[in-house]
């Protein structure tokens, strides 16, 4: 079954709601994971605490971000506030970027100077209840994402799902190290989570970036914009497509061949036909339909 096109206000409802439960799962993990490497002394528990201090500071700034995305457009912002989202996704990847920096250089000095790590029992427990926590909010955020293609929970949720992997390889590595005495699990472990950590930097900073210079929209959305403006008979051709979004906001733009014997007022019509036409399907798009002649040549760009 076909899922029904959100209004903007419902997207925008959503999308707070997703952050708000983000910021809240953070600090609890926060607490709890800090306490925990108190009592364990692992660094690859200490890496799993730098990931949701950093997970809460990008929530909170997802959840400003968010808001000013959504607000109208105004006298100042013709066309809206919505490249908020990857203003806050570059802010994102600058400080995961930092955060994996820092672990890099705390892993590397275990790697020379191996710590055994104590109580892993609680280090253990306190992973499995992240585990839990952070499937739920990856689940709810996946939902919202499937209805609002957000960028900025999209790089949210990837935080998250990075966690479920941290929290997996951190209990393998107390296991390790505790049980097994394997003293370089940890450092090493940490490693590969600084590694991940940067991999997932690299993600957001490319989404990031591919809507601040407006890229085009992905090529099966562009078809699904012909197809429908080609299905209106009175259309004998369409050129000169144009496509960009910002945050929750697409800007189409195309120019329509038309009958040049027809009167102003019938372009007219067929223009704000297909221009409904589009936005029926693309709830959250601004369309702009520039009416040729057909058989004539349009200027080159």
């Amino acid at each position: 079954m076909e899922t029904r096109k959100l209004t903007g206000q419902e997207a925008g409802r959503l999308m707070r709601r997703a952050t708000r439960f983000a910021v809240i799962a953070a600090l609890i993990l926060i607490v709890v994971k800090f306490a925990a490497w108190l009592m364990t002394d692992s660094v690859a528990l200490l890496s799993s605490l730098i990931d949701s201090a950093l997970d809460a500071f990008a929530s909170l700034v997802n959840l400003l971000a968010i808001r000013q995305a959504l607000v109208p457009p105004d006298r100042e912002h013709r066309f809206g506030h919505g490249k908020a989202e990857p203003l806050a996704a570059l802010a994102q990847s600058a400080f995961i970027t930092g955060s994996a920096i820092f672990l890099l250089i705390e892993a590397a000095r275990r790697l020379w100077q191996p710590q055994p790590t104590s109580q892993e029992g609680v280090g253990i427990a306190v992973m499995m209840f992240s585990i839990a926590v952070t499937v739920g909010l990856v689940a709810y955020q996946a939902h919202v994402v499937r209805r609002t293609s957000s960028l900025a929970i999209t790089a949210d949720s990837l935080h998250y799902k990075g966690d479920l992997l941290i929290n997996v390889s951190i209990i393998v590595s107390l296991v390790l190290s505790g049980w097994f005495g394997v003293t370089l699990a940890d450092p090493v472990f940490a490693l590969g989570i600084a590694g991940y950590l940067i991999f997932t930097a690299w993600g957001i900073l490319r989404e990031a970036l591919d809507m601040l210079m407006d890229r085009e929209l992905p090529a099966d959305e562009r078809q699904a914009i012909l197809d429908i403006v080609r299905r209106e008979p009175a259309v004998l051709g369409v050129h000169d497509l144009r496509t960009r979004s910002a945050g929750q906001r697409r800007f189409v733009q195309m120019h329509l061949e038309l009958d040049g014997a027809m009167s102003l007022k019938a372009a007219h019509d067929i223009a704000d036909s297909v221009e409904a036409a589009v936005e029926a399907a693309f709830p959250a798009a601004e369309v702009i339909v520039h009416q040729d002649p057909f058989g004539i040549p349009d200027k080159p760009r």
